[in-house]
């Protein structure tokens, strides 16, 4: 049997909860400064979270479950978050991880959430019948950790690429990208599951807002204009420095009439170049789940997944059940 005890103090769990996320993003390849930069944000919700310590046997410390309430767009449904879900090595196996599961779903539906996200930077069997919400995908392109690009594929994909070029997005051609890019942002969002139509929406009008303050002009953001003999085959959207050597690829789009043609890998080596150019090191995209076309273009171009967001809707139907 598992018992729950929630703590006042949770300063014993936050100083564990840090050192093993820093060690599993070094692990998943982020460099240490940007990982450092992401314990900076997870610390910033501390106030936000429920923090119950699992015991057994007496009494006897088996592991740590913490769990956040939040609303994803003003007045929208309560978005569950596990936090953290932590067994002992020596206690795993015996049940105590369904268990933490189970109570962190019970909670927050109690609380009035809809759904419950976790994010995972390694596959965890507990969560195998979550749907994807989404990954983050990342690559070395110089340094110590620069990855090698998998496969004799990957490397004919590459060798065989159009001659594509990059120019900056024009005044005139922006309002239209923005337009169909907000309404790709909201088909993401939608598909993924993560939000209904309405509050993918206003997420997506509250986001590039945030981004894009002064539009193309704003610092450290290069949106432009891929280009195959001077005729326009799509966009790239990058922010330089969004971590410490990190370049966040926001988003990469083929026309549909030229999809098919290799532009896909063509347009991630100029992404790569562009990276490099501005001085980082790392180049990282997010990719929503059900994205499939998207995925194997990261995979066959060697970017690992090093986060993957999971979610399932509350109440969670208990297996089997109207059968």
């Amino acid at each position: 049997m598992t018992d729950f005890g929630l703590v006042d103090d949770p300063s014993r769990w936050q100083a564990g909860f840090e050192r093993r996320l820093r060690a599993a993003y070094g692990s998943a390849g982020h460099p240490a400064a940007a990982a450092d930069r992401r314990i900076e944000e997870v610390r910033a919700g501390a106030a936000r979270r429920t923090v119950a310590e699992l015991t057994a046997d007496g009494g006897g410390a088996v592991g740590w479950v913490a769990v956040s309430l939040d609303e994803d767009e003003p007045g929208s449904s309560l978005t569950g978050r596990i936090v953290d879900l932590w067994i002992d090595p020596a206690h795993r196996g015996r049940g105590h991880g369904e268990a933490a599961r189970t109570w962190a779903e019970d909670r927050c539906a109690a609380a009035g959430a809809t759904r419950l996200t976790v994010q995972l930077t390694e596959a965890e069997p507990l969560f195998a019948q979550y749907s994807v919400r989404g990954q983050t995908r990342l690559r070395h392109l110089a340094g110590p950790g620069r990855d090698v690009t998998p496969g004799r594929e990957a490397a004919q994909a590459r060798d065989a690429r159009p001659a594509l070029t990059a120019r900056p997005m024009t005044p005139d051609e922006y309002g239209p990208w923005l337009v169909a890019g907000k309404d790709e942002y909201v088909a993401d969002i939608v598909r993924s599951g993560s939000l209904t139509p309405a509050e993918a929406r206003a997420k997506s009008d509250r986001d590039f807002a945030d981004l894009l303050p002064a539009g193309p002009a704003t610092p450290d953001h290069h949106i432009v204009v891929l280009e195959v003999a001077g005729a326009p085959v799509g966009t790239l959207w990058l922010k330089h420095h969004h971590l410490p050597r990190v370049t966040f690829g926001f988003s990469l789009e083929i026309d549909e009439s030229h999809r098919g043609k290799g532009f896909g890998h063509a347009s991630m080596a100029v992404a790569e170049s562009e990276t490099l150019g501005a001085g980082d090191s790392v180049l990282m995209f997010n990719v929503f789940g059900g994205n499939t076309v998207a995925m194997g273009l990261y995979d066959v171009s060697g970017y690992r997944v090093v986060l993957e967001h999971r979610y399932t809707a509350l109440p969670r139907e208990t297996p089997g059940a109207g059968l």
